[in-house]
């Protein structure tokens, strides 16, 4: 385990700069057993973005159990719940959106189906600012509803955030009840993750780790609560980003995905529905540099290209989970590269434990 110490401890800040992350934290599962587990750096570091040091008594050492925001993982916990949907005839994959939201019943949008919007292919941009468009929630849901695709639906890919907030809020829809609600009660409590959930409490402030330094949506570095902008102005809770984790629950997350739908005699989803996140979902037509899974990239070799085959998500604050099913192998790495600022790049520390995984 030295090794995958090794391999975190070179993205920590030293006397050359403030390097990649203040803090990361390693796990790594072989046929359900820990191979490797490493906690490097503090958790908690800067007074603000200039990367001025707190006080050595306020800093907090990163441990195996720190609580990072996950950021875009949140996205495979949306695509479970949405399939937990389709499995039980609530939502269909192929029916258009505008089904369920007159917002769609017009233009281009009326082709839009909610597979195209769980693959990235539904035509709109990357995103919509929606937190400074409104000053409520309820706006600011109704904006992205409204937000119209760029391109036609089906024809090209974009990585994009709306597809994800629209299935969580087609969810509530159908279910009548908040997307929190059921990822807590479809996912969280029947395999006991305990330890992932959205806006953690007060409490739980001395084991989470802290981001960037804002002055646009609340004063002073971000802990505690998402760093997703978006996702704060929908009251921390959304289909895209929002939730927080611990590696070991995270990795639990990812065994589940693994072992086809059932952990430890707890089914949460078909093995025929699993496959859809590890399958590519994309049209021949639709060039892109990785496959897409409904909720998962497969083969992305900005992180995965060690572990051929693989599927799994990046966050933008700087985590990522994979499963690699044939190597029997589930790889989570969880950092805060967005304290103090969001510029750095941990992609080769991804694509690093990916490799040190690989040669197990």
């Amino acid at each position: 385990m030295s090794e995958l110490r090794a391999v975190l401890e070179s993205g920590l800040p030293d006397e050359s700069g403030p390097g990649v992350y203040p803090s990361a934290v390693a796990l790594v599962l072989r046929d359900g057993e820990v191979a490797g587990r490493a906690a490097v750096g503090e958790a908690v570091r800067y007074a603000s973005r200039d990367f001025s040091l707190l006080p050595p008594g306020r800093r907090i050492p990163a441990t195996v159990d720190t609580i990072y925001d996950i950021a875009s993982i949140t996205k495979m916990f949306t695509a479970v719940i949405v399939l937990g949907l389709v499995e039980e005839g609530l939502l269909d994959l192929d029916e258009p959106v505008a089904r369920w939201f007159a917002e769609y019943r017009g233009g281009v949008k009326q082709r839009t189906t909610l597979r195209m919007l769980l693959t990235h292919v539904g035509g709109y941009r990357p995103g919509r600012p929606v937190w400074r468009e409104a000053d409520f929630v309820g706006a600011r849901r109704q904006l992205l509803l409204d937000a119209e695709p760029v391109r036609e639906p089906g024809t090209a890919f974009e990585y994009s955030d709306i597809g994800y907030q629209t299935a969580g809020f087609l969810a509530e829809l159908v279910t009548g009840r908040r997307l929190e609600g059921l990822i807590e009660d479809r996912i969280l409590r029947p395999l006991g993750l305990t330890q992932t959930g959205f806006n953690p409490s007060v409490a739980l402030l001395p084991r989470i780790a802290a981001a960037e330094e804002r002055d646009d949506l609340a004063t002073g570095i971000i802990h505690g609560r998402v760093h997703d902008e978006n996702a704060y102005g929908l009251g921390g809770v959304a289909g895209h980003a929002g939730l927080f984790a611990t590696a070991a629950d995270l990795a639990r997350f990812g065994e589940l995905l693994r072992h086809d739908g059932t952990l430890d005699g707890v089914t949460v989803l078909k093995p025929e529905s699993v496959e859809q996140l590890r399958t590519d979902q994309l049209p021949a037509s639709v060039p892109n540099r990785y496959r897409q899974g409904i909720g998962a990239r497969i083969g992305d070799g900005n992180f995965m290209a060690p572990l051929p085959g693989s599927f799994g998500h990046t966050g933008f604050t700087g985590t990522s989970l994979v499963v690699d099913q044939a190597r029997k192998l589930t790889v989570v790495l969880l950092t805060n590269r967005v304290h103090p600022t969001r510029e750095t790049d941990v992609n080769p520390t991804r694509h690093a434990v990916s490799e040190w995984a690989a040669n197990l």
